[in-house]
Order: structure tokens, then C-alpha cells, then sequence
């Protein structure tokens, strides 16, 4: 059976799409604004995450700048982009469309 904390093929993207859309972040601070949004159910690697945003950076949706944290160290801080936003929109009626059939299926009454 499958853990809690694994996910949906391609929910990942959906999800740092989501988290960047509020603000810019970098990669840890990402990291920790999943676990706590999702109630320390979602957590992702960073053998996960990492190539993750790698892949959002290459599609376009997100850009990426060297810049200092409040911790004075310097980090990778991600912002999302006009066509990751797109992409957000479009990922996100993806997710709420399977979510609903899922929750279609799961609801049949036995007989």
C-alpha cells in the first residue's frame, strides 16, 4: 500500500508551481512551506526536489536568482514566470478534474 507521503506522478510540479506562486523562495525554504502547509503529511527529498525545480526552470515556469537568505548564506530563490503561472492554471484544473473522478469512485455505494 502506498505511503502518505508519496505522491501522484507529476503532483510535485503542481505543488512547488503552487508554493512559488505566493512568493519567491529558495529550495529549503520550499521544502519546509510543503510540510507545513500540508500538515507535516507532504514532504519531499531532495534527491526529489532539487531536479524538480531543475525541470520547471528548463520549461520556463520558474527563474531562478543567486541572492542572500535571511541567514546571510547564499541561495537559489525561485519565482514562478507568466507561462508557469499558465501552467499552474492548467495543472491545477488537471488535479481538481482527477480528484473529483477519484472521489466519484470512491463513493459508490456497494451493493
Amino acid at each position: 500500500m502506498s505511503k502518505p507521503t508519496d505522491l501522484v506522478q507529476g503532483t510535485l510540479d503542481l505543488l512547488l508551481l503552487k508554493i512559488l506562486a505566493l512568493e519567491p523562495l529558495h529550495a529549503w525554504a520550499v521544502s519546509q512551506r510543503l510540510k507545513q502547509v500540508s500538515g507535516e503529511v507532504l514532504q519531499v527529498s531532495d534527491g526529489s526536489l532539487y531536479p524538480a525545480l531543475h525541470k520547471l526552470e528548463q520549461e520556463g515556469w520558474v527563474t531562478a536568482e543567486w541572492k542572500v537568505t535571511e541567514n546571510g548564506r547564499r541561495a537559489k530563490f525561485y519565482s514562478l514566470t507568466r507561462p508557469g503561472r499558465r501552467a499552474l492554471e492548467h495543472e491545477a484544473a488537471n488535479w481538481e478534474r482527477l480528484a473529483g473522478a477519484i472521489s466519484r469512485v470512491i463513493r459508490l455505494n456497494e451493493g
